[in-house]
């Protein structure tokens, strides 16, 4: 190893056998990383991340992301040995039951952990995020005599992570807004689980890089303190492009038989490697998470220089409070989350009106409407802005030279888009969108995924929902999509019916504090109902709400649509109510919002002895069994669509008021 001093050598090994310590007890996880990684964790943590372990929510800090989130046993050694509310009790606890050190890192479970990692490339696009929200943040509240945010993110990625599709995404954007911010350190050691990486994995990555616009800087041996942290200098230094440090490492380091091979990835060294490897670094045989007295007082330094960063931070906020009073209130109010006092009344009220509109131009609307009175709303499409029309018309584009604007072009990369925006939101201060086509959550997914199981504040926008679509065919209709977003434990999945319905759902989402909202929107027109006759919008902040009742009385038949449905069922629900037919309509955008409330409301909206309904809705059946009940009647389409005008697809598959008023009579025997 290649140190300049002893306590260094001293330091690092404690750190690579903290983590071999406590995936040997777990009997469980990911060795190979860490070990191989601990000089740069090291250094990176104490010389070079600006962090104060006292107080991990500083605004002004630097980010760290470990995008390989298997190796998440570095990251938990570095808050340990540097001061993080992460006792060796936790430590020794790894992987267990209960414990803050989970197999991967997950953010807001463990003090210091500012994303959640494991699905690789997730990280790397999560850190793009967070130097765009940074240097948007900076943009609108640094002036020229004071700078109050200069904060960087790094991160530490492997192979597995620049072989995901996202990272290259990620990547290419981040190059493109030039995000000098933003540190990537790759942690170069040639394993992959199968083998080395010769057998799938032999382009130039430094190469690949370059042409994204990227500083490519190569250190090779990832142990040599002096070369990396010289790169890390000039890293920290260069302005106009972001930095990657191609670091050469050891997978493994120290063990004798296990290093730089593909088996001390995935599994611990077992005790007897174990002990050779204490051996072989010079560490107590028998001794198990042991830290050397002269350590902790050296980690210690870093929680010391920790407080005066941030002492020396908050004189700058105390001066930039004295002589920028509004502004210091308006960084305040972003970073707490809270909305501007009336927003509410900020929200679109459309009137009644049989064309209508579609609820992408609704939407449309909110945006322009929220956008002025929440200015700390920022987002963007996946090159469809002129489609999603999610455009911040007073806004121009964010750009390298423009980072204080809000419209943000994506580019034709949903998985990153998504991934970024979750990244933005964890950053903290603004409130993030995206947007694309419904279908296309198909590449979204994962990031959405994370967004649910983070509890992220993002807003994904997705429009073109059902077979609306229309002639653009099955391959941009969704169908199953509705159900598997719906699949996605703490996903707000909205489908507004009208213009309405559309700003709630809005409400809902910018209000919502514990996770993301999916706003599922149509590309035709939907009627404006007259709310004098039909049940209030505000319905849908339950999630669920009756629309159209015939009486007091029990109704004969239950009529449950979302979006582009509903308009059929209300229609069907007159034609019932000519014929002396008691019926209710209750629209349905949002099941996970219906199900939260009290089981006194849902059976008030579902009465339990109203056996007879109908499900209507542009997407698979499949799950509509839950309200349609064992007497009950789904109309769905569980094909794929076809190509043709959207109101002929319509007619083709039954989603028509002829079709479900046939339904609703034949299901009653009339």
């Amino acid at each position: 190893m290649s140190t300049t001093n002893p306590i260094d050598e001293k330091c690092i090994n404690t750190i690579r056998m903290l983590s071999a310590d406590a995936i040997q007890k777990s009997n469980s996880g990911h060795p190979g990383l860490p070990m191989g990684c601990a000089a740069i964790g090291y250094l990176v943590w104490t010389r070079h991340l600006r962090h104060n372990p006292t107080h991990p929510n500083w605004i002004n800090r630097d980010r760290f992301v470990l995008s390989a989130g298997h190796g998440s046993m570095l990251l938990y050694s570095l808050l340990h040995l540097t001061g993080y509310d992460l006792p060796l009790s936790e430590i020794q606890n790894f992987r267990q039951w209960g414990s803050r050190t989970p197999g991967h890192p997950e953010v807001k479970h463990t003090p210091g952990v500012e994303t959640t990692t494991g699905p690789l490339g997730q990280g790397i696009a999560n850190a793009v995020g967070m130097a765009m929200a940074a240097k948007h943040l900076a943009a609108r509240f640094n002036k020229e005599d004071i700078t109050l945010l200069d904060n960087s993110v790094y991160t530490l990625v492997g192979d597995g992570d620049l072989m995901e599709g996202i990272s290259s995404e990620a990547a290419s954007l981040a190059g493109h807004f030039q995000l000098d911010n933003l540190i990537a350190i790759y942690d170069d050691n040639h394993i992959t689980i199968d083998g080395t990486t010769d057998i799938s994995f032999t382009e130039d990555r430094g190469k690949r890089f370059e042409a994204q616009g990227w500083q490519v800087l190569k250190v090779a041996d990832g142990n040599d303190l002096e070369a990396l942290d010289k790169a890390l200098q000039t890293a920290r230094n260069t302005k106009g492009k972001p930095t990657i440090i191609m670091a050469r490492t050891h997978i493994g380091f120290g063990s004798p038989h296990k290093q730089d091979t593909s088996k001390v990835h995935g599994s611990p060294l077992g005790e007897d490697e174990l002990k050779l490897t204490k051996k072989n670094l010079g560490w107590p045989e028998d001794a198990q998470f042991f830290i050397p007295a002269e350590v902790s007082t050296h980690f210690k330094s870093t929680m010391e220089k920790g407080k005066e960063l941030e002492a020396h931070w908050q004189g700058v906020w105390n001066q930039y409070q004295e002589k920028y009073p509004e502004d210091a209130r308006e960084l305040k109010q972003w970073n707490s989350g809270r909305l501007p006092e009336g927003f509410t009344k900020a929200l679109p009220v459309a009137s009644p009106d049989p064309k209508g509109e579609a609820t992408r131009k609704s939407s449309h609307k909110c945006i322009q409407a929220i956008s002025k009175v929440v200015p700390n709303l920022i987002g963007g499409s996946a090159d469809l802005a002129e489609s999603n029309l999610t455009t911040i018309s007073d806004s121009g584009l964010f750009q390298a030279a423009s980072y204080g604007n809000r419209n943000i072009p994506f580019g034709v990369r949903e998985h990153a888009m998504a991934s970024i925006t979750n990244g933005m939101a964890l950053h903290g201060g603004l409130i993030p969108f995206c947007a694309s086509f419904l279908v296309f959550t198909d590449y979204a997914r994962p990031s959405i995924r994370l967004a649910a199981m983070m509890g992220l504040k993002c807003i994904f926008v997705f429009t073109h929902d059902g077979i609306g679509v229309g002639e653009d065919g099955p391959t941009h209709q969704p169908i199953e999509h509705y159900m598997t977003l719906r699949a996605i434990p703490n996903l707000y999945f909205i489908r507004p019916a009208d213009a309405n319905e559309t700003s709630m759902a809005w409400k809902v989402a910018m209000e919502r504090t514990d996770g993301p909202t999916l706003l599922a929107l149509s590309r035709q027109n939907l009627p404006i109902m007259d709310r004098s006759v039909y049940g209030p919008a505000e319905g849908l902040l339950k999630g669920g709400y009756i629309l159209a009742d015939s009486g007091n009385t029990l109704p004969e038949i239950i009529l449950i649509a979302t979006g582009s449905e509903v308009q059929y069922a209300v229609e069907t629900f007159e034609e019932l109510k000519k014929k002396g037919i008691t019926a209710r309509v209750v629209s349905l955008p949002c099941w996970e919002l219906f199900e939260a409330q009290p089981k006194e409301y849902r059976d008030k909206v579902l009465p339990p002895q109203a056996t007879k309904r109908i499900t209507m809705e542009t997407g698979i059946t499949l799950g509509w069994e839950r309200y349609a009940g064992n007497d009950g009647i789904t109309i769905g389409i569980d094909h794929f669509g076809a190509s043709a005008p959207g109101p002929v697809l319509a007619e083709k598959f039954g989603f028509t008021t002829q079709n479900l008023l046939q339904k609703s009579l034949a299901l009653l025997g009339k």
